[in-house]
C-alpha cells in the first residue's frame, strides 16, 4: 500500500509505502503497478493504537450481555429490572457482567432466582475473579455442588469452564478498528495451545482484524500471525505466598520467559516486589494494573525497571466509588501515571475491556483530566499531557512502554485522523491500516 499526502505529528508531509512493515517514507513516492493507493489529503497519520491489556472473549461476549453494575445499574431495583428485561443468548443463557457489591451486596443464586427463576443466568463480577449463577444456570452447567452459585477463580487459574460456544470476535474487532486499534494484547490467564489456535483461526478467517499478542504460559505454541508474551499470574490477597511466587518467577525465567503479575492492592504489589527482588527480573516481566502504588513503592519499582501496564480509565468509570470508600490521604496512590513516569518507571496504557470501557481515546482523556463522573478530580498530580497519553497506546506489543513511530522498519500499522490527535477523540479516526491493508474506513 502507498499512503499519499500524510501529515506526521512533527508537521512534515510525506508519502508512506508499507506492508507488514513501513518500507519507505519520502516527500513524494510513485505508486508501483498494482499497489493500493490511499490518498489521505493532508490528514494526520499516527502509529496505530495498541491496547496492552484486554480480554477478547469476555469483551466479545459482553456485546451480547447486559451490564449489571455501575454506572448502568446501581440499585437492587435496577438490577431486577435489567435481569427481567435481558434477552437470552443463542444458547439460552442470560449473561451479565460488571456486577459490584455496591449494587445489592453479595450476589448469589438465591438472589438471582428471585429475578430470573426459569432462564439460566451467569453474571461476571467486575473484578473478573468471580462468576455467579442462578439455580437454573447451575443445573445447566452441571455445577449443583455449588448451591450458592458463586464460582471463584482459583489462585493463578483461568475462569471456571462454563458451557459456551466460541464467541465471534468480528463485531468487537470492527469496533476496535473504528477506534484506530491495530494491535491487542490479550491478558486472560491460562491460555493454552487450543485457545491460541482459536484466535489464530479468527485472524485467518477475517473475524479478528488486529495483530494479536497473548500473555501465555511458557511452552505455548505460537501460530503464524500471533506473538506470545509472559505468563499471567493472578495474585489474591487471601492466598499470597511469597515463596511460591519466587519459585514461579524463577521457573519462568529459567525458560527465558517473563511473568505478568496482576496487582490491584498494596499487599499484592508488596509481595510482587519482594518476589522480583529475590528472583531477579526478566526483560518481559510486567505488572498488570498497579491500581494502588504507595509512595514508598516507587523507588522499588524504579530499581526493578519493570513495565507497568495500567488503566487510567477506571478513574473516570469508578472514581466516585473510590472517593467514597478510600481514605482521602490515599487517593493520590490510585491509578498512577505521571509519578511512575517521573520516577523512570516504564508505563503503558490499556482499557482492560470489558471490565473497563474499550475506547482507548476515553482512557487517554481520563489520564489527562482524571475527572470522576461527579466532576471531582482524583489524583490531580497524576495527570499527563495528551501527547504522553497517546504514546501510552502506541507501544510495541512486546515492549509496551516503547512507543512506535512512523519510520522505516516499524510495523505497517497506522491510523488516519481528520484532526489534531490531542483532541483524543475516536470520532477523528478516518482510516485504520493493519499490515498495509485498510481494515476500517478509507478515503
Amino acid at each position: 500500500m502507498l499512503i499519499q499526502r500524510a501529515v506526521l505529528l512533527d508537521g512534515s508531509r510525506v508519502d508512506i509505502r508499507l506492508g507488514d512493515t513501513i518500507e519507505e517514507i519520502a516527500p513524494a513516492l510513485t505508486a508501483h503497478r498494482g499497489e493500493d493507493v490511499l490518498d489521505v489529503g493532508d490528514a494526520t497519520v499516527i502509529p496505530g493504537l495498541h491496547d496492552h491489556h484486554v480480554h477478547l472473549r469476555s469483551a466479545a461476549a459482553a456485546l451480547d450481555s447486559v451490564c449489571l453494575g455501575p454506572p448502568q445499574v446501581r440499585t437492587l431495583g435496577e438490577l431486577a429490572a435489567a435481569l427481567r428485561a435481558a434477552t437470552p443468548d443463542a444458547d439460552g443463557w442470560v449473561r451479565g457482567y460488571g456486577y459490584h457489591e455496591s449494587v445489592a451486596g453479595e450476589l448469589n443464586a438465591a438472589l438471582l432466582d428471585r429475578f430470573s427463576p426459569q432462564l439460566p443466568v451467569r453474571v461476571a463480577h467486575r473484578s473478573g475473579a468471580l462468576w455467579m449463577l442462578n439455580s437454573a444456570g447451575l443445573a445447566r452447567a452441571g455445577m449443583t455442588d455449588h448451591p450458592d452459585g458463586r464460582l471463584l477463580r482459583a489462585h493463578g487459574d483461568p475462569a471456571p469452564r462454563l458451557p459456551h460456544r466460541e464467541p465471534s470476535l468480528s463485531r468487537l474487532s470492527r469496533a476496535l478498528a473504528a477506534c484506530g486499534v491495530t494491535g491487542i494484547t490479550d491478558a486472560t490467564p491460562g491460555h493454552g495451545d487450543a485457545d491460541i489456535a482459536a484466535f489464530a483461526a479468527a485472524r485467518d478467517d477475517g473475524a479478528l482484524l488486529q495483530r494479536l499478542h497473548c500473555l501465555a504460559p511458557a511452552g505455548t505454541v505460537a501460530p503464524a500471525g500471533i506473538t506470545l508474551g509472559p505468563t499471567k499470574i493472578i495474585l489474591d490477597d487471601a492466598r499470597l505466598d511469597l515463596d511460591a511466587l519466587i519459585k514461579a518467577l524463577s521457573d519462568n525465567h529459567a525458560r527465558d520467559h517473563g511473568v505478568a503479575l496482576h496487582c490491584v492492592t498494596d499487599a499484592q504489589l508488596t509481595v510482587a516486589i519482594a518476589a522480583w527482588q529475590a528472583a531477579g527480573v526478566h526483560r518481559d516481566d510486567r505488572i498488570e494494573h498497579a491500581a494502588v502504588v504507595p509512595d514508598d513503592r516507587l523507588a522499588d519499582l524504579a530499581a526493578l525497571g519493570i513495565t507497568v501496564v495500567t488503566q487510567p480509565n477506571f478513574v473516570v468509570e469508578r472514581g466516585d466509588d473510590y472517593l467514597a470508600t478510600i481514605e482521602a490521604e490515599r487517593h493520590h496512590e490510585l491509578w498512577r501515571v505521571e509519578s511512575l513516569q517521573r520516577n523512570a518507571i516504564p508505563v503503558a496504557l490499556s482499557t482492560d475491556t470489558p471490565f473497563g470501557d474499550g475506547d482507548p481515546w476515553a482512557a487517554m482523556r481520563a489520564a489527562v483530566h482524571r475527572t470522576t463522573p461527579s466532576g471531582a478530580v482524583l489524583g490531580p498530580g497524576e495527570r499527563i499531557s495528551a501527547r504522553t497519553a497517546l504514546q501510552g497506546f502506541t507501544g510495541h506489543a512486546d515492549r509496551p512502554a516503547t512507543p512506535r513511530r512512523i519510520a522505516v522498519g516499524e510495523p505497517g500499522d497506522v491510523c488516519v485522523l481528520s484532526g489534531d490527535p490531542v483532541a483524543l477523540d475516536a470520532g477523528l479516526v478516518v482510516s485504520t491500516v493493519v499490515a498495509g491493508a485498510v481494515v476500517h474506513g478509507g478515503r
